[in-house]
């Protein structure tokens, strides 16, 4: 009996030893697997590989010091000069509307944090964002470098215009609300291609367009609230 007591003892120290290297390793961990559990699969995304993602990269690393404790609630959060880091939900749904393929290429407009591109590189081979604001451009940057994430190239421009030197795009997303979609993103998408955007001016909804046959096809999706795409004539082109 004793030594059954032991035996038990024994692994019980080990777990709880286990248990405190996880917590001061990563001490959000709990609340990103809460954020996902009841953010996200609670609201209807399935895609598993989405879902890994969401929980494996870091939202804290990419919020501002002043709004960590807010970190992985379900919301926006301010990151300066008038940009956001987006809703942990609607990152996760307009990932998941990609319907990416682990080979895919990928062109992000508007990388503000970079969160929203970690996501993707979890996900594909390549991503490539374009962040008009310079400042936020050598932020993500650097943060993605840090963290690892050395198959997204960030570069700051004008993302009305795309990134044609690395042209075509299996997926477009849009992380800025144009009122109508550039053309030259259109144009930079491949066939089968899905471009994801916020589009609208005062009310948005999330619209997918799809190239097929080299025609464009539009769906759309839920209503939502994103900050105004700026750039070449603040993309009302």
């Amino acid at each position: 009996m004793k030594i059954r007591q032991l035996a038990l003892a024994s692994i019980f120290v080990i777990t709880v030893s286990g248990f405190d290297y996880i917590t001061s390793h990563d001490p959000y961990e709990a609340q990103r697997l809460r954020m996902v559990r009841n953010q996200i699969v609670k609201r209807g995304i399935t895609d598993q590989r989405v879902i890994r993602a969401m929980e494996k990269v870091p939202r804290h690393e990419f919020v501002t010091e002043n709004y960590l404790q807010n970190a992985y609630d379900d919301t926006p959060l301010p990151i300066g000069m008038g940009q956001t880091i987006s809703q942990p939900y609607v990152v996760a749904l307009m990932t998941e509307l990609l319907t990416l393929k682990a080979d895919d290429k990928v062109l992000e407009i508007g990388t503000g944090s970079g969160y929203q591109a970690a996501v993707l590189a979890e996900l594909v081979q390549s991503v490539f964002s374009i962040e008009i604001v310079p400042y936020h451009a050598e932020r993500a940057q650097e943060i993605l470098q840090r963290l690892g994430y050395h198959s997204v190239t960030v570069k700051s421009g004008d993302g009305f215009f795309g990134w044609p030197e690395e042209a075509p795009f299996d997926a477009i997303i849009i992380t800025a609300a144009p009122v109508k979609v550039p053309q030259p993103l259109l144009d930079q998408l491949a066939e089968n291609g899905r471009l994801i955007v916020p589009e609208g001016e005062y009310f948005q909804t999330l619209m997918i367009y799809t190239k097929k046959h080299g025609k464009i096809t539009v769906t759309s999706s839920i209503p939502v609230r994103f900050v105004p795409m700026t750039g070449y004539s603040d993309s009302s082109q």
